[in-house]
């Protein structure tokens, strides 16, 4: 591609300078006047060679001279090199974008490695909630960006279903039991009081019937925690399928204590020495390795904290060929990252492991004030509710769109929006509209070559759209190596924003359609082409997200 062979001869003549290692940009330039492509090399070679970048350009413009597609390269401001493709190069790429089809905008640059991506990761406590809906959304459209780079991918699912927290869970289940049973009993201090609680306690005793009736004991208590946790675990599971989440594995700690990972680890760190004993308790000295502060990994009474189990968790990840992981987790994880590294690093793995995604919370307004429907959560507004209420890939979309470290505001006005003014069916729609073109080409008998002569896409609004359809490689792999999915919802709007105005004022007709379904037919053919590759581009990002591309919309 154009691009490419720029890149290329750019690298070379650096290389004449003496520079071959410098960094230089080669983007779209935001103004059609100022070409195709723009590089900054010259600035970036200024300082290097202590001459002026102005000077720099001249002089590379006229080593330059002859690359394979371009139509001429001008200097302007202070050094920039602006390059103007061949009319041919320039309609290239939507041939090489129909050749592609369903592979467009996937690289290689993963090159079949592989990686585990581990995200939700909820504990069994509760129904999925909207900060577990973002980490979902997350997860795995960064797991489809590492696939569409050459990764493979290996989703997981780690869940507590031991400590404290399920214990609290199991004695509110059986506080719960014995109130349908006509008993007075009250839910113990620090349990959870939404009504799922109750659910889960008629269904155990649908299935039990009074058999635990008065029972005080730890089997009966371990009867229903059992319960408890097999029920919303299957619920999380119809939650994230309704939802359009899928995992390789699911991975519970009690495992972790059955394989005698933690027993493991506990003796591994004792063979470091930089564990002691303090209070009677048993720490690690994690301040060797950046921790704020040394980290207890078993209380006094002998039972181990979070964080143990949490490095044998990660242990298990080394130890099944996982060298790349990334976690995507709650800001409210941010304190856990330190003390997890310094555990791996004792045991001898590289700083750095696992990389870590963390995302902030969500909320959800009306109107411009923060509502909460929950019947059922009580407290919170659950994933299962919200997509209910606007759909799964509004939820999904509006999930992405902004950076994971920014606090998202759900907006429900917006997101109940059919209009164009909803990002997602703004991008939705242009897809649809310009599949909505074929249906009504084929009714008149053409068709659209893969063959077809490009060169009668002349106007600017067409050259600037071809652009940025070629740019969509690039994006999808900076997306990737940031683990950034909002780059790509960022992309997908600008360029349906592109598309809809090509399609609705790019020419002059009072009907769209009827400005690429012209009776000239080199230019509808060549027009069908610019809008096939536009289709392609927007179904190609719509499903790294994990959306549907409709072929028709019906507003309601």
């Amino acid at each position: 591609m154009p691009a490419e062979r720029i890149s290329d001869a750019l690298r070379q003549v650096a290389g004449e300078f003496g520079a071959a290692d410098v960094r230089f940009r080669l983007d779209r330039p935001k103004d059609a006047d100022h070409g195709d492509l723009a590089s900054n090399v010259a600035l970036a070679l200024s300082s290097r060679l202590r001459r002026a970048p102005r000077e720099i350009a001249l002089e590379l413009r006229a080593r330059l001279e002859g690359i394979r597609g371009v139509d001429r390269i001008e200097v302007a401001g202070p050094g920039f090199l602006n390059f103007f493709l061949e009319e041919s190069a320039v309609g290239r790429v939507l041939h090489e974008i129909q050749q592609a089809d369903n592979a467009y905008g996937r690289n290689a640059s993963g090159r079949g490695r592989e990686i585990m991506v581990e995200f939700v990761s909820a504990n069994p406590t509760g129904p999925l909630h909207l900060g577990h809906g973002r980490q979902a959304a997350l997860g795995d459209a960064i797991a489809s960006l590492l696939e569409w780079s050459a990764w493979r991918v290996h989703r997981e699912f780690y869940f507590n279903d031991a400590g404290a927290q399920i214990e609290r869970l199991a004695a509110s289940v059986r506080a719960r039991y014995q109130q349908l049973l006509g008993h007075e009993a009250a839910v113990p201090e620090g349990g959870y009081h939404g009504a799922y609680v109750v659910d889960i306690a008629r269904s155990f005793r649908d299935e039990v019937g009074d058999r635990y009736e008065n029972d005080d004991s730890d089997a009966a208590l371990e009867a229903m925690r059992r319960h408890a946790v097999r029920a919303l675990r299957a619920e999380q599971e119809r939650d994230l399928a309704e939802f359009g989440v899928r995992f390789d594995e699911y991975y519970p700690e009690t495992r972790l204590y059955a394989d005698g990972r933690v027993a493991a680890t506990i003796h591994d760190l004792d063979n470091t020495g930089l564990t002691y004993v303090k209070d009677g308790a048993a720490w690690l000295r994690t301040t060797a390795f950046g921790d704020q502060k040394d980290r207890v990994m078993v209380k006094s009474d002998g039972s181990p904290t979070y964080f143990l189990p949490d490095v044998a968790y990660h242990m298990s990840k080394w130890d099944r060929g996982f060298r790349e992981v990334v976690n995507v987790q709650g800001s409210d994880h941010h304190s856990t990252v330190d003390r997890v590294r310094a555990g791996l690093q004792a045991l001898g793995r590289p700083a750095g492991y696992p990389e870590y995604v963390l995302h902030q919370m969500v909320t959800v307004e009306r109107g411009g004030e923060e509502v909460r429907f929950s019947k059922r959560a009580g407290s919170y507004t659950t994933l299962a509710e919200l997509v209910a209420e606007v759909g799964a890939d509004v939820a999904r979309y509006f999930f992405l769109m902004r950076r994971p470290e920014a606090h998202l505001t759900f907006d429900l006005d917006l997101a109940l929006d059919e209009s164009d003014t909803n990002p997602v069916y703004k991008v939705k729609y242009a897809h649809a509209r310009v599949c909505r073109l074929f249906e009504l080409a084929r009714e008149r008998g053409w068709a659209c070559p893969r063959d077809a002569d490009t060169r009668p896409l002349d106007s600017r609004m067409e050259r600037e759209l071809i652009n940025r359809l070629r740019e969509f490689p690039d994006f999808l792999r900076r997306a990737a190596e940031a683990r950034a999915p909002h780059v790509v919802c960022d992309y997908l709007e600008r360029t349906a924003g592109l598309v809809n105005s090509w399609y609705q004022t790019g020419h002059p007709t009072r009907s769209p359609e009827r400005a690429v379904l012209v009776e000239d037919q080199r230019l509808r053919n060549a027009r069908l082409t610019l809008a096939d590759a536009a289709r392609i581009v927007l179904r190609n990002g719509l499903a790294v997200l994990g959306l549907e591309a409709p072929e028709r919309m019906v507003r309601l």
